[in-house]
């Protein structure tokens, strides 16, 4: 699976400001999905690290018409948001799945209102908001910690009356973990597998892909990360991992494609089918 991402933000770490505009956001959305995405992931709050919180109305404002018309044209859309608000509304305007990176942790509302809505619901492995994020780096063995942490989300979210069919989980690369730590999780995803539930992927031209390829002059800027995310791609593809959160959709889906030929075994269902 591939999820498309559309930052409606003015300040996310490689698009911010560029999708703003309802009409423009519309338009990259349909040009994702024409490329072959099979989800479109929008969002209106910034979690790049650093990141300040946007207000819930102007969040609202910013998601809920570009959802409403890509829905209305044919396309399955998920709302990347933290707020039950958010995600009710987005519901309500067409989307079939709640990306929350935080888990349900920063929302106490988020949970019973996913129960509510009867949605697919991606949770990701968060530990605190963007802007101090970076001060809960610490893991004495990141992938047993993360798993461990999942593995908590996932039990709130059943008890919450979420159909555990219906979840997926992201170790949430680059979320409150260094470079090293993601590269440890992403050498460990079949303990996070372990869990039973399929996997989302989000490496897309984060910081640890730049740091790994820097030069002379410093990390690699972002723009320039997209070959290195589709190696990862074509490598989790392999792997059996469910899906990838990604800036690009036709070069992964073309590194899916390899990695599914050179596969013996290259099937990948719905989070319901798993």
């Amino acid at each position: 699976m591939v999820m498309g991402i559309l930052n409606v933000t003015p300040d996310s770490f490689s698009d911010g400001g560029e999708f703003l505009d309802v009409d423009v956001a519309v338009a990259h959305g349909l040009a994702l999905f024409g490329e072959g995405a099979d989800l479109v992931d929008v969002g209106g709050e910034s979690t790049r690290p650093g990141a300040q919180r946007a207000s819930v109305d102007t969040e609202l404002a910013r998601v809920v018409p570009v959802i409403r018309r890509l829905s209305a044209a044919g396309m399955s859309i998920s709302v990347d948001t933290m707020r039950a608000e958010v995600a009710v509304a987005a519901v309500a305007a067409g989307a079939v799945l709640v990306n929350d990176v935080s888990g349900g942790l920063a929302d106490p509302g988020m949970l019973p209102a996913v129960a509510d809505l009867g949605v697919d619901y991606v949770a990701m492995h968060w530990r605190g908001h963007s802007d101090h994020m970076a001060d809960l780096a610490a893991y004495q063995d990141v992938v047993a910690e993360v798993t461990t942490e999942l593995a908590a989300r996932l039990s709130a979210a059943v008890d919450a009356g979420v159909d555990a069919n219906r979840v997926i989980l992201d170790p949430g690369l680059g979320f409150a973990k260094n470079a090293e730590h993601n590269w440890a999780l992403l050498r460990g995803l079949e303990r996070l597998a372990a869990l039973g539930r399929p996997l989302l992927v989000g490496a897309s031209r984060k910081r640890f892909l730049g740091e790994l390829l820097a030069g002379p002059d410093g990390p690699r800027p972002v723009r320039e990360r997209d070959d290195a995310g589709m190696a990862i791609t074509a490598l989790l593809a392999a792997s059996g991992v469910w899906g990838v959160r990604t800036h690009t959709v036709r070069p992964q889906l073309d590194a899916i494609a390899v990695a599914a030929r050179m596969s013996t075994q290259a099937t990948w269902a719905g989070p319901a089918d798993r």
